[in-house]
């Protein structure tokens, strides 16, 4: 028999990841492995992959095993590296405690973007201290076909572009990445917001992920929209001294988010594990060729 590696499924608002618990980081992942276990059609399927690692037994998060001790080795479908994933976050808490590894309460878990607060309520939903926007200077616009729209270019530790539309269907069927300009903005990609208006507080997006294509969902992208949002009309609770928060509907569900007086900003929203199994060793060394 072969040697199989443990899996999980799960998904936060229908944005939906493989999980690989590998504590001591002893399973080679590399971008073509990872991009065969998110295929739909050969594969588990996902919109990306959480490789769960000690943040000590990760080169790229030894520095903050202190702090943290897991980390989230995020990977896009393409098999590409991400900074941060917010639902990925969820999802990556939910799996902890399902693994006895976190209890009810508060926990840190270590990303590229930095150590992320994770509370996990008693009422099931878990919220994230998603850190603080950076809003970069410059003009951006965004283009489906031959409609164009100013952006908001806002940083949640990866980039985003947020453009307001009248209606969601403009944003065509997301399958490429969405044009922007000027080219320089996003040196490695974006992640596209489009943002249609639902009521007061109230906002709705679909999305095109950097190396995902459309997803039900992004954590990271609907900070970004709440941000650009509370910028839009008028909000910055940072002069205000007040909160501002938005209630954010994705195809797969709806986030909470909230941005403090401090600039912290908080997501609150669902995460469910849905299955586990086991991968072929031998078919994912074949994929990984």
């Amino acid at each position: 028999m072969s040697t199989r590696i443990a899996f999980l499924k799960g998904h936060g608002t229908e944005n939906d990841f493989v999980i690989v618990p590998d504590p001591e980081n002893a399973v080679d992942l590399p971008p073509a492995a990872v991009a065969a276990l998110c295929d739909r059609r050969a594969g588990i399927g996902g919109d990306g992959l959480l490789h769960v690692v000690r943040s000590a037994a990760h080169p790229d998060a030894r520095h903050l095993a202190a702090e943290a001790e897991w980390f989230m080795d995020y990977r896009n479908g393409d098999g590409s590296i991400a900074e941060m994933c917010g639902n990925g976050v969820r999802v990556f808490a939910r799996y902890l405690q399902r693994a006895g590894h976190a209890t009810e309460g508060d926990l840190a878990v270590a990303t590229r973007g930095g150590v992320k607060t994770v509370h996990i309520a008693k009422d099931g939903d878990i919220t994230v201290g998603m850190g603080r926007a950076l809003l970069p200077e410059g003009e951006v616009t965004v283009s489906v076909g031959e409609r164009r729209w100013p952006a908001r270019n806002v940083n949640m530790g990866n980039p985003h572009a947020v453009a307001f539309v009248a209606d969601l269907a403009h944003a065509g069927d997301l399958l490429a990445p969405p044009p922007f300009s000027p080219a320089g903005a996003y040196p490695d990609g974006v992640n596209v917001e489009f943002v249609a208006d639902r009521g007061p507080g109230h906002v709705a997006m679909r999305v095109h992920e950097r190396g995902a294509g459309e997803t039900r969902s992004c954590g990271t992208g609907a900070c970004a929209v709440a941000v650009a949002a509370a910028r839009r009309d008028g909000a910055d609770p940072a002069v205000t001294g007040t909160p501002v928060t938005y209630r954010v509907d994705v195809p797969g569900g709806t986030l909470v988010i909230t941005e403090r007086p401090d600039g912290e900003i908080e997501m609150t929203g669902p995460a469910v594990i849905v299955a586990e199994g086991e991968i072929d060793a031998e078919w994912l060394a074949g994929a990984a060729v």
